[in-house]
């Protein structure tokens, strides 16, 4: 008895330092990953399509895995050794163009928000006089009719004679005020046109330059002006479709990069989570497995707060090139090797001999025969639709107005602490607030939080909203269970909590692939405001059918058979307090 007392704590503790671990790692590298694409040059949708792959990418993992031991253990193997590697290779990719590649001060501006102006492709004005900028209206200076022009010095390009800016010669840029304020709009349009050093640019201004140069009869201007344009129109076009192509080539290797690192990193958490319940079901010791998750939300913490003090001490560049966010995911790699550690001295055991464990076609019918079940799984896609701006988008919005990283990872952090320190509120919370109570407050508090969030003027602001996460994601995940004990049978439970985890994970998906587009057009405050108006929608129709539903109350006989013998009475003066004859009243009466 001994012995088995202390394979089970060793078990357990093992299967929580693992569990830590690979939430310390996902909690280093998941929540900045949308900022390491920003730096990479990659706009906003193909940023949201790319976190949408990855997620509904981890969908398919339960469907593919391997269900023996054997081929359990190898899979743990080869998934952590490649989760680490598929990381690590993302750190790999060049970046579509020049982005400044430091990691430190990219602030690319979102629509609707206010970020610091970028550095103009115009070159800087020298200090003059002159009190304004040369507006981009003036018009080009009118050719000589003399037929020939006297020689004359030529000037550089972009450059009048005198020295001056030329307007006329720069027909792609346009002049920047000195101010914070700069439209987000001019400056995705100034990161798309090409570099005042690079080549392309400098065959411009010497076309222009050249045109410019040649003597023009009286007859000659409108002419040489409309093919100046045309030939101005196509360069930029040219320049543009190889801006894009550069894209959507970087787009291709990290879509891939994160889909395989998804798919490992997946494969790693089910293959010892599969390992541990079936060690616990062993024993008869399951009750204990649902004591692990607080460990994830501990290790989530501290690996979002350990690489930002890290990060944040460190230069903006590693060896003068690779940017110093890439550390996040080296973090990520050297705590996925550790857990592997930890996983490969898991006790083995034999698996007990028996049917099949229940997978989704019982976990679908059990959905669809739960009228309450059914109504919460799709409050859970819809929640996580909506909580995929903020996940994705909001560290962009957060570093435009002047986030540090140690604020970004503090922000990261009180998400999992908040609903950590909310746990032991639970099961009173959910008896104070019965009929749908728990689902409205939980709703109401992302909502809450979204609205806030579009309002933000300042990072450290994001902090104590963060909190509402913790209370908003707690009550749903309370009244999560409290349904799943209550629709499915015994034995059952683990099919159909993963059935609702995975609509969740799907709407988080779905939802990263349309928020990138609404980003790029509308801006981040307009999807906030969005999908607050919509959580507030779905939660006044979430109460009107919620009390139309007829209760629905399953009696799971069971757990009543494996009550302890002591809690039955014999006397025949205490038969109405016998659990069966409750049972059987309880269920004539409904």
């Amino acid at each position: 008895a001994m012995s088995g007392r202390w394979d089970v704590g060793r078990a357990l503790a093992l299967a929580a330092l693992f569990r830590g671990l690979q939430s310390a790692g996902r909690g280093c590298a998941e929540p900045f990953l949308p900022l390491y694409l920003r730096l990479l040059g990659l706009p906003a949708p193909l940023v949201g399509a790319a976190a949408g792959a990855r997620l509904l990418a981890a969908l398919a993992v339960p469907l593919c895995c391997p269900r023996g031991r054997a081929g359990r253990r190898l899979l743990l193997l080869g998934s952590a050794l490649g989760s680490a590697g598929a990381s690590l290779a993302l750190t790999l990719i060049p970046p579509a163009g020049d982005t400044g590649r430091s990691g430190c001060s990219l602030q690319l501006g979102l629509p609707g928000s206010l970020p610091a102006p970028l550095p103009c492709p115009v070159p800087s004005p020298v200090p003059s006089p002159v009190p304004s900028p040369v507006p981009s209206s003036v018009p080009s200076p009118v050719p000589s009719p003399v037929p020939g022009p006297v020689p004359s010095p030529v000037p550089s390009p972009g450059r009048s004679s005198d020295g001056a800016l030329n307007p006329s010669a720069l027909p792609h840029t346009r002049a920047v005020p000195g101010r914070a304020g700069t439209a987000a709009a001019e400056v995705v349009a100034a990161s798309r046109e090409p570099a005042p050093g690079s080549a392309t640019s400098q065959a411009l201004l010497g076309t222009a330059g050249a045109l410019q140069e040649r003597g023009r009869g009286p007859g000659e201007g409108a002419h040489v002006s409309e093919n100046l344009s045309d030939s101005r129109g196509a360069s930029l076009e040219a320049v543009q479709s190889t801006s894009q192509d550069t894209e959507y080539r970087v787009f291709l290797m990290v879509l891939g990069a994160v889909v395989l690192w998804e798919l490992l990193a997946t494969s790693l958490e089910w293959a010892m989570d599969e390992s541990v319940y079936e060690y616990l079901d062993f024993v008869d010791a399951t009750d204990r497995h649902g004591r692990l998750w607080p460990w994830g939300c501990v290790g989530a913490a501290a690996g979002a707060c350990g690489v930002s003090v890290l990060v944040e001490q460190l230069d903006c560049t590693l060896g003068g090139s690779v940017p110093r966010l890439a550390v996040h995911f080296y973090a990520y790699a050297v705590l996925v090797v550790l857990s592997l550690t930890v996983g490969v001295s898991f006790p083995s055991h034999a698996p007990r001999r028996g049917g099949r464990a229940p997978g989704l076609p019982k976990a679908l019918s059990l959905l669809r025969g739960h009228g309450r079940a059914l109504l919460l799984a799709a409050t859970l896609f819809l929640v996580g639709a909506a909580s995929a701006a903020s996940h994705s988008f909001l560290p962009w919005q957060l570093q435009d107005q002047g986030s540090s990283e140690l604020l970004l990872g503090l922000w990261v952090a009180l998400g999992p602490l908040a609903e950590l320190a909310l746990h032991p509120l639970g099961p009173r919370l959910l008896r104070a607030l019965p009929g749908g109570g728990a689902e409205a407050l939980g709703l109401g508090a992302l909502a809450a939080q979204l609205l806030s969030y579009s309002l933000l003027r300042v990072p450290w602001a994001a902090l104590p909203l963060q909190a509402l996460s913790g209370l908003g994601g707690g009550a749903l995940r309370w009244r999560m269970q409290g349904t799943v004990r209550d629709a499915a049978p015994p034995g059952t439970e683990r099919a159909l909590l993963a059935l609702l985890r995975a609509l969740g994970t799907a709407g988080a998906g779905l939802g990263s692939l349309g928020a990138g587009f609404v980003v790029q057009h509308l801006g981040l405050p307009v999807l906030l405001q969005a999908s607050c108006v919509g959580l507030g929608v779905w939660t006044l129709f979430f109460l009107i059918v919620r009390s139309r539903l007829p209760r629905q109350r399953k009696i799971n006989y069971s757990r009543l058979l494996a009550a302890d013998s002591s809690e039955v009475s014999d006397s025949e003066e205490e038969d109405e307090k016998d659990w069966l004859v409750k049972a059987m009243k309880d269920e004539s009466f409904n």
